[in-house]
């Protein structure tokens, strides 16, 4: 028995301490606020002005606009059915009332046992009928024959009780002028007409990426709270406004109510910090309105049956800056921001990855070094013959990457499991082989986290099936998935010969003008045994120069590059085809790099095997304004 009163000793002390602490530190702020609501009569504004979102020139992106605003504060304890009746013949273009609004207010102003038969009664008194079955009854006889206006003060008498009691009601949103001025004669303390700030996303281009605001939800009030948030503040929900909402988070006036109901400023408003994002909006319009143009220009071209969607990302490998980035789908003549996908949507790419394919065959010393060997084909045993895209006669490690040879990664994969091809050979490939590719892939961004500053980056599609031939195709691009974003990370770390920084769009915090913080980029990871990089970037640049991307990009930019080509399985009888493109320039000191994405570009079918150069358009025009500017 003394084990048990210890037991609930320990307990009780438990919960006191916690409480304690709760009160002390947790949740110090809003006990605080609570306590002066009660004692002093504390009423705060009806916004927190939040930061501005900048482009990387100065340009608003986002921005707050003041909006007359009707609203209630539960002061005084009104009668609201008189204050309701007073409202109704101020406040022009009032919704009806809802049926939920409707029946509570039913509740609120009748005795509802009128509605319930007496046997109903008894069998609830005597437990025979549940508390929710009765409430389930009395719902669904309300008689809901409300006049249209009447629909409209029960509207009035719903926004007075909404939420907490000493909440801001907002009743009205956008009042007129001529609604303020009469709200202002009631001369009633508890209502009132003030300035409210609302949120302005100022550029369609970039909707999908600034992310939305609004109320605290019940699962993060505690998180919430222990930061020092009101429960009724504004705050990010999604994206950057979600990301940075630290920085955005604007401070509302906070007042004492006097004795006469006057209110006296103790805490003027505060605006929150403005955030400098990398974006260059005026680059991004104009990458927007290439993509537009062929999209309307693939309707013309064989193939295209299958093709809605393109995406660009630019970025400054040096940094991890994202300069610009877009995608916009046309369906059905109708256009679409479908930005975030960059983040979420993966693709196989295809032959762009076999700079990634080239360091794991220079790192296990697969390749010999100007040794030329004849692009010819591969047949494993059991599976179908693999070839490049045409006999492409005696190539070397950097030839190989200018005519995009399949056959050199082929042998490359099996020389990784330590034998030498033959025909209608078995590798007898192992996890650990794919594992080897895989963990060089990650070095460059490939199948891993790209660092960026947003939530909700999918890392791709990894294939679970351990074969001969998919180790194959993984080393061409055509067995895992990749998103545009790791691409971009994949394309800076060759440029900058083997340093991976965090992808980021901000670029630094603002407070009044002055900048408060720059950004830091990270370094996600460092191949310091880099030699081989010129090999790769001497690769790269005959790709652009004489290989499968000449006119991608204008050689008057010094480019370097791949395109990619990969097969999707669209549907049980189509199999579509992606195409890909990465760059970077300079070659021999990049600023700038570029990822051009064409999901479904074409299709195979039996009667030709065109594929409409869109990818090539949008990569070439795309260039010249980058490198023009």
């Amino acid at each position: 028995m003394k084990k048990i009163y210890t037991l609930i000793l320990i307990t009780i002390l438990t919960i006191i301490t916690y409480k304690f602490i709760s009160l002390r530190y947790i949740n110090h702020n809003y006990y605080l606020e609570e306590y002066l609501k009660i004692n002093n009569k504390i009423v705060y504004g009806i916004s927190n002005p939040r930061g501005r979102i900048l482009d990387r020139n100065g340009k608003i992106l986002v921005d707050n606009i003041g909006i007359n605003t009707i609203v209630y504060r539960n002061i005084n304890k009104l009668n609201q059915d008189e204050l309701s009746n007073k409202l109704i013949n101020i406040i022009e273009n009032i919704e009806p009332a809802t049926i939920i609004e409707q029946q509570n207010y039913y509740i609120n102003h009748n005795d509802t046992n009128s509605l319930l038969t007496t046997e109903e009664i008894n069998n609830y008194n005597n437990r025979k009928i549940s508390e929710e079955k009765l409430k389930e009854i009395i719902i669904n006889r309300i008689p809901l024959d409300y006049t249209d206006d009447e629909k409209k003060l029960i509207k009035i008498y719903s926004l007075l009780n909404s939420g907490y009691s000493y909440d801001n009601k907002i009743i009205k949103e956008n009042a007129s002028d001529k609604e303020c001025a009469l709200i202002s004669e009631l001369n009633i303390k508890d209502i009132s007409c003030e300035y409210k700030t609302n949120r302005v996303y100022l550029y369609d281009s970039m909707n999908a990426l600034y992310g939305t605001i609004g109320n605290i939800s019940k699962e993060n009030k505690d998180y919430y709270l222990e930061k020092g948030y009101s429960l009724d503040d504004q705050v990010g929900l999604s994206y950057l406004e979600k990301q940075y909402d630290d920085y955005l988070k604007g401070i509302r006036a906070k007042y004492k109510v006097n004795e006469d109901n006057t209110l006296t400023l103790i805490e003027p408003s505060k605006q929150g910090n403005d955030i400098v994002l990398s974006i260059d909006i005026d680059l991004q319009l104009k990458i927007n309105e290439i993509i537009k143009k062929n999209l309307i220009l693939s309707d013309s071209l064989n193939n295209t049956e299958y093709y809605n969607t393109s995406y660009v990302i630019v970025s400054d490998p040096n940094t991890g800056e994202i300069i610009a980035s877009t995608g916009l789908s046309k369906i059905n003549d109708n256009y679409y921001d479908v930005t975030s996908n960059i983040l979420t949507d993966s693709f196989t790419v295809g032959s762009i990855v076999k700079g990634a394919s080239h360091t794991v065959a220079y790192q296990n010393n697969l390749i010999e070094l100007n040794k030329k060997i004849n692009d010819s084909c591969v047949k494993l045993y059991q599976t179908p013959t693999k070839c490049s895209y045409k006999r492409l006669g005696y190539i070397d490690d950097i030839e190989a990457l200018k005519t995009s040879s399949n056959y050199y990664q082929f042998i490359n994969a099996i020389k990784l499991t330590g034998k030498d091809y033959k025909y209608n050979m078995k590798l007898n490939a192992t996890k650990e082989h794919f594992d080897i590719y895989r963990n060089t892939f990650e070095l460059f961004g490939l199948g891993s986290s790209t660092g960026i500053d947003l939530e909700n980056e999918s890392l791709g599609i990894r294939g679970n099936k351990i074969a001969d031939d998919l180790l194959l195709n993984l080393s061409i691009g055509q067995y895992d998935t990749y998103t545009p974003l790791q691409l971009t990370n994949y394309i800076n770390t060759i440029a900058t010969r083997g340093k991976r920084y965090n992808l980021h769009y901000l670029k630094s915090i603002k407070n009044n003008d002055k900048t408060i913080y720059d950004y830091e980029p990270k370094i996600l990871s460092n191949i310091e045994d880099n030699w081989y990089f010129e090999r790769i970037n001497e690769g790269f640049k005959e790709v652009l120069y004489n290989g499968t991307g000449r006119g991608y990009t204008d050689v008057k930019y010094l480019p370097a590059g791949k395109t990619g080509t990969s097969e999707v399985v669209y549907s049980k009888d189509v199999t579509t085809i992606n195409q890909t493109y990465i760059m970077y320039a300079p070659y021999d000191k990049p600023e700038y790099t570029i990822v051009v994405i064409s999901p479904n570009i074409s299709y195979n079918n039996e009667y030709n095997n065109y594929i409409a150069p869109i990818n090539r358009y949008i990569s070439k025009e795309v260039s010249e304004i980058i490198f023009e500017k």
